[in-house]
């Protein structure tokens, strides 16, 4: 029995058909009588070769097709000439009925399915859109964020620089008030110093007077002399410690600050903190055992997490 069916070429995980006739009794990719087409549904050609008018010849003979070549000879309107060619039709009269047939199938919106591939890809092009999205709502908020403390400290300086004027205000209102009451009795002050003078002249003549005050007017310099040197050195020991503490608290500042730097600056690789392609690419690279929490448990992406499951399965 004569059979039309397809025979598999290619390699592991990429194969393609072609379309032959061959004995029932012989194996699949065993001998064949006439090789009618190719077929290839797995690469991203989708071949589909047909000899149209050989495979004609061979069914009016009476050879019988395969269910999967059946399928692909009604996909493309053979098997419904063949049945216009029996109803004794003219060529005319197919070929109308054809064309009639396939407007009606363009107009139903035939549309062949994704392959897993191509669906792997459009899961990833969402999830990159969807993770894009995300971060330039990140960048938006932030950028809104320091807007609202640049306006906040704008007004600040704002108010404080008010609060300065309004102190200074009256201040220097007395400042010149001062200065007019300096100019004005200037020669009020000179008449006192006039009386001071007579009253010197008159007190000369007494010598005693001014031996014995002489030495009494030293007496408290001396005094207020050592009172000072006293608290100058009562105050020296408190500005050395004063000035030992201070470089140490600053020494203690710099020292704190770059670690918070350093723990800011080393940030943890984790699946969640990338793309899908990255955190894909990442895991095909790395070895598994570097990988252990790269993928945390609110990993939600479907891409990333088949890539996990694939590399712990090699």
């Amino acid at each position: 029995m004569i059979k039309l069916r397809l025979q598999r070429k290619g390699r592991k995980k990429r194969p393609y058909y072609h379309i032959v006739v061959a004995d029932s009794r012989a194996p699949r990719d065993g001998r064949i009588i006439e090789k009618l087409g190719r077929f290839d549904n797995v690469s991203q050609r989708q071949e589909l070769f047909i000899d149209e008018d050989r495979i004609i010849h061979w069914l009016k003979i009476g050879a019988t097709p395969s269910d999967t070549v059946r399928s692909i000879l009604k996909g493309q309107g053979i098997m419904y000439k063949m049945h216009l060619m029996r109803w004794g039709k003219s060529e005319e009269e197919i070929e109308a009925a054809l064309e009639e047939w396939r407007t009606a199938r363009e107009g139903k919106g035939d549309k062949r399915e994704l392959t897993r591939k191509e669906k792997q890809q459009e899961a990833l092009k969402a999830e990159e859109k969807a993770y894009k999205k995300e971060v330039e709502e990140k960048a938006a908020a932030a950028a809104k964020e320091l807007e609202k403390k640049k306006e906040e400290e704008a007004k600040a300086k704002a108010e404080e620089e008010a609060a300065a004027k309004e102190a200074d205000a009256p201040k220097a209102e007395a400042a010149e008030s001062e200065a007019k009451t300096e100019d004005a009795p200037a020669e009020e002050k000179e008449e006192p110093k006039a009386e001071a003078k007579t009253e010197e002249k008159e007190e000369t003549p007494k010598p005693e007077v001014k031996a014995e005050e002489a030495p009494k007017k030293e007496e408290p310099k001396a005094e207020a002399k050592e009172e000072e040197k006293t608290e100058a050195k009562a105050e020296k020991p408190e500005e050395k410690a004063e000035a030992k503490e201070e470089p140490k608290a600053e020494k203690e500042e710099v020292k704190e600050e770059p670690k918070e730097e350093k723990k800011a600056d080393s940030p943890s690789k984790v699946s969640t903190n990338m793309n899908a392609t990255e955190a894909i690419d990442y895991i095909k690279d790395t070895p598994l055992d570097k990988l252990e929490g790269f993928v945390p448990e609110d990993e939600d992406r479907v891409t990333v997490q088949r890539a996990w499951e694939s590399k712990q399965s090699e």
